[in-house]
């Protein structure tokens, strides 16, 4: 029988900017009860705040960006995505298996010259 092992993941979304700051954060919840409901653990949320995006996806040039390292079983990371894709708040995502969880992020500046 096959045991199921958690492992620690890094998820970066980026949610649309014109959600008011309630509504931003109803999304955000949507995502961390998604995790949560699959029996995943939330170990640290990193709020970035408003950002200009790297491209204009959709006709937005800016987006709220957050970092959220969690635990899950490797099994429930495609269900998690295909939640994601049908999240009309959540503009990009992406998760990546981490190996330790950063206590701190920074963001280097676009170069808008280059």
């Amino acid at each position: 029988m096959k045991q199921d092992r958690n492992r620690l993941y890094e998820g970066m979304y980026i949610l649309n900017a014109n959600l008011s700051e309630d509504a931003r954060k109803k999304a955000l919840q949507k995502i961390l009860d998604g995790i949560e409901t699959r029996k995943g653990e939330v170990v640290k949320i990193h709020e970035m705040g408003r950002r200009r995006l790297a491209y204009t996806i959709d006709k937005k040039k800016e987006g709220f960006y957050f970092v959220v390292y969690f635990n899950a079983s490797p099994e429930v990371i495609q269900e998690l995505w295909e939640e994601y894709q049908l999240n009309e708040d959540l503009v990009r995502f992406i998760t990546l298996q981490a190996d330790k969880v950063l206590e701190s992020l920074e963001f280097k500046p676009l170069n808008a010259g280059a």
